[in-house]
């Protein structure tokens, strides 16, 4: 399991756009979203590297856990 902090992440729309990056780096993969503690959990066997380069990609700033 692999967990970021997104501290710009502050709507539902952020939300689904991490999502999006999160699916087009694994679209076999998991996502939860935990808005309200500003952390997305991710469920692959992709690198976290990856996820986090995906993220910022798409604007936001993922810091591991």
């Amino acid at each position: 399991m692999i967990e970021f902090n997104v501290n710009d992440m502050t709507c539902g729309h952020c939300a689904s756009t991490i999502t999006r990056a999160v699916k087009e780096v694994d679209a076999a993969g998991t996502c939860e979203i935990d808005l309200g503690a500003k952390r997305v959990r991710i469920v692959s066997e992709r690198p976290s590297e990856e996820f986090r380069a995906a993220i910022e990609g798409a604007g936001y700033t993922p810091m591991p856990l």
